[in-house]
């Protein structure tokens, strides 16, 4: 037992020795040679950030113009004043029917329904949400369009709009079923 402490002091003393002995030596003046000379050399210089301009909001009105994904209307103006061409003009004395208070763009025809007569309707879905069945002659849209024909893809109408000199000319557009409705 004596004999085995002695082991261990003796291992234990040798032990440190030999770290002490690796530890005084100068293993690391190439390392600190390399830090001096690194810090001995110019340091580089590292330029300012640029100075970014403040953003300045900018407000794109083109309420008065056409949407861009619409149809172009098709409208000839000449510098002669000339009597109206058509004695196209809305009824504007003829009770507003329920569609008439949105845009035929936030209009949208969800499908169609048939009598037993034959009769063809249409289903709008109005820009609220709420459905509404339509047939040929009902009105449609803020531009007293009318509904001209339905079949089982697309609904007809004919708006009449100012033509720019003070007369109407009538414009055809479509309302086309919405394949993703359902």
């Amino acid at each position: 037992m004596a004999r085995q402490h002695a082991l261990k002091a003796w291992m234990g003393i040798c032990l440190v020795s030999f770290l002490t002995a690796c530890s005084q030596g100068n293993g690391f003046s190439d390392l600190d040679k390399f830090m001096e000379d690194t810090r001995a050399k110019p340091r580089g210089h590292v330029e300012p950030l640029p100075e970014f301009k403040a953003y300045e909001a900018f407000s794109y009105s083109a309420a008065d113009r056409r949407a861009p994904f619409e149809p172009p209307i098709d409208v000839q103006l000449t510098m002669v004043d000339e009597e109206p061409e058509s004695d196209v003009e809305p009824d504007v004395d003829r009770p507003k029917e329920v569609l008439e208070n949105f845009g035929l763009k936030d209009l949208t025809m969800v499908g169609t329904l048939s009598d037993s007569s034959g009769g063809l309707f249409a289903l709008i879905r109005d820009g609220e949400g709420g459905v509404h069945r339509v047939r040929t002659g009902n009105y449609m849209g803020q531009n007293y369009g009318r509904i001209v024909g339905i079949n089982e893809t697309r609904v007809e109408v004919i708006e009449i709009v100012p033509n720019g000199r003070g007369g109407w000319v009538e414009r055809p557009r479509q309302l086309s079923l919405d394949e993703n409705e359902g």
